[in-house]
């Protein structure tokens, strides 16, 4: 069983960027401890750090370059294997320096090992804590989004909209209920990991196809995709739930309809998501779209940190919302 993203993404430059801090924290507090004023804090601190951080950037490189086949164990093996590469080239790394570099108070070897892995284990703690407390966010995605589906307006107009194509185009109609069908497979579905911005993209034009049924020419879709990778991995239900707060909040509540704009591309190994739709007078609807962004939101920042983004923004009647993420692609 994989860890599923419990592990941190050593190749993720926010991941990096908090495991440099994390460490260095733990190293000041500790040259902090055995100092007595602020001149032997910045001596000691030049000391520990002169050995320290060539073991810590080593460790990372390592680390960095055995990520894929780490991601193939389980979460107690992961742990187990990154805390062993930690501790590996942490020796190795002191008894290079023990040989060709002369320390005259080289702490033992014993009290190295011990404090990288203190300091390794409370980094994966920290990221473990991290995770958890970012977890909610992806059953609550679920429950938001099957709640979406639910709703008496959608559930009933658009059961009335295949009954009346039942007589007149009956394989339109199986069409639409094979869509129903997977809409609800993937809400239900464990939606943990990372899936093929293809495989999103389908379930867009399946929900879209059964609003079409029911709001007719009040609903416009413009598909500007011709540069869109689609084996790029993205985390699930994050298009989707965009696209229903486009025609909840943005086409319903005009009489005359209107054109959602569903463009992405890809730039500087960064993949953009762009979604557009007319935007009215505020409403009801608009503190439950609040709610699916921040939820978005959370779930980008616990697959990519600090590597996705989403903005939104209001201008000139269109409502607008943008995502960029790193462009993983998917794995054979």
């Amino acid at each position: 069983m994989k860890n599923t993203g419990r592990l941190p993404n050593i190749r993720n430059l926010g991941i990096l960027l908090r495991v440099l801090i994390i460490a260095n924290t733990a190293l000041a507090l500790i040259a902090y401890t055995l100092s007595t004023d602020l001149a032997d804090f910045f001596q000691r601190m030049t000391a520990i750090s002169a050995l320290a951080q060539p073991m810590l950037l080593s460790s990372l490189l390592l680390l960095y370059g055995s990520y894929p086949l780490i991601t193939r164990l389980s979460y107690k093996q992961g742990l187990t294997a990154i805390l062993a590469l930690v501790i590996l080239c942490t020796a190795i790394i002191y008894k290079l320096f023990a040989q060709l570099w002369v320390f005259d108070d080289l702490p033992g070897l014993t009290r190295i090992l011990f404090t990288a892995l203190f300091i390794s284990a409370l980094t994966l703690y920290y990221f473990n804590l991290r995770y958890r407390a970012h977890s909610p966010a992806v059953t609550e995605a679920r429950l938001q989004a099957l709640q979406a589906r639910i709703r008496p307006h959608f559930l009933f107009n658009s059961i009335n909209a295949v009954l009346s194509l039942i007589r007149s185009q009956p394989k339109q109609a199986e069409t639409a209920l094979e869509d129903m069908a997977d809409l609800f497979r993937v809400l239900m579905a464990d939606n943990r990991e990372l899936v093929p911005l293809a495989q999103e993209m389908a379930l867009c034009r399946q929900y879209l196809a059964l609003e079409k049924l029911r709001l007719n020419e009040r609903l416009n879709i413009q598909w500007q995709i011709d540069n869109m990778p689609p084996d790029a991995m993205i985390p699930p239900l994050v298009l989707q739930p965009l696209v229903e707060n486009a025609v909840y909040h943005g086409i319903e509540p005009l009489t005359s309809g209107g054109t959602i704009t569903i463009q992405i591309y890809t730039k500087l190994n960064e993949i953009h998501l762009i979604l557009k739709n007319p935007y009215s007078t505020p409403n009801h609807h608009q503190h439950g779209n609040k709610m699916a962004l921040g939820n978005i939101k959370e779930r980008l920042s616990l697959h990519f940190d600090l590597e996705a983004s989403l903005k939104s923004k209001q201008e000139k009647g269109v409502y607008e919302v943008h995502i960029v993420l790193p462009h993983q692609k998917q794995k054979h």
